[in-house]
């Protein structure tokens, strides 16, 4: 695949825009399901923190619903770092070898926790603390390899300081759940506020696709196969 301007390619916006649309529409619509149902309590997610993304995907309708698009939804991650890569490569001049294989092990980890979503025991456990934090990693790590390889370019490519924001966003939350974790003490009231904080750690994650759906967009990228 090639990035490519002609009437014969496709244009890639719509790549980074499911990834941002897909992970958003799938956790809130599972936790009106499971509310609905009368599986979780009704609060609001960003403050209240009653409820974790697991939770309230994890049983019933929402639990379907939220495999159903999570799974589909790594795999389109993946080609959209793929694609990242030849964006970069075409408005930067730098080939990011890195960058898919960061993102096929975001995807793959991302795969495994929705799969095992909603199960029990000590596999789930496993995919649920370590699956999902070592997703965010993985896609933190390859938001990294974008903002470095676009800081190198004269002038700054448009897209590096909306990346920017959302690169200190991401750690600004992580910062703050380490910080919550050694200075509170009570354990509910530190769960409900990693709950809350995990729900904004999914809006920066689709403000992230967002911004490179917009600057794809704006920029005209298109591939082609060859």
């Amino acid at each position: 695949m090639t990035t490519s301007s002609t009437h014969h390619s496709i244009p890639l916006w719509p790549l980074p825009f499911l990834a941002a649309l897909m992970p958003f529409v799938a956790g809130h619509v599972a936790w009106w399901l499971s509310v609905s149902d009368g599986l979780i309590p009704r609060c609001n997610l960003y403050w209240d923190g009653c409820v974790s993304i697991s939770r309230a995907a994890r049983h019933g309708p929402g639990n379907h619903l939220f495999r159903m698009l999570m799974l589909p939804c790594a795999a389109l991650q993946v080609t959209c770092w793929c694609a990242a890569a030849l964006w970069l490569r075409r408005d930067t001049g730098s080939v990011v070898r890195v960058l898919p294989w960061l993102g096929l092990v975001a995807g793959v980890f991302l795969a495994l926790y929705a799969t095992f979503l909603g199960t029990s025991g000590p596999t789930y456990e496993a995919m649920r603390r370590y699956g999902i934090n070592l997703y965010f990693g993985f896609t933190y790590l390859a938001l990294l390899a974008v903002l470095r390889t676009l800081s190198r370019h004269s002038p700054r490519h448009r897209a590096y300081v909306p990346l920017l924001t959302v690169a200190l966003g991401f750690m600004a939350l992580g910062l703050a759940t380490l910080v919550l974790r050694y200075t509170v003490a009570d354990e509910r009231v530190l769960d409900r506020w990693e709950n809350a904080l995990e729900w904004h750690l999914g809006l920066w994650l689709t403000a992230m696709f967002a911004v490179m759906a917009w600057r794809w967009w704006r920029d005209g990228l298109r591939a082609s196969v060859e």
